[in-house]
């Protein structure tokens, strides 16, 4: 369902796969057939909104430069 989520869904462009073996490719391969319609989508968006990050960590570093404080105007 993930893969099949990040195929169908229009906000992300790329699915990046990291299979370790045959085995696992071909099991992956198959969420390419699987199609999830519109509600299953908006349903998914409405349980974590596009954009929301659940996890502040995984923001990543901000530079201190671009802190509103740090800006010369």
């Amino acid at each position: 369902m993930a893969i099949a989520f990040v195929l169908r869904h229009p906000s992300i462009t790329t699915a990046i796969i990291g299979p370790r073996t045959m085995d696992h490719l071909e099991s992956q391969l198959t969420a390419a057939d699987v199609v999830l319609s519109g509600d299953v989508l908006d349903r998914i968006d409405a349980i974590v909104p596009p954009g929301l990050t659940l996890n502040p960590a995984d923001d990543g570093w901000v530079s201190p430069s671009l802190h509103p404080s740090a800006r010369r105007r």
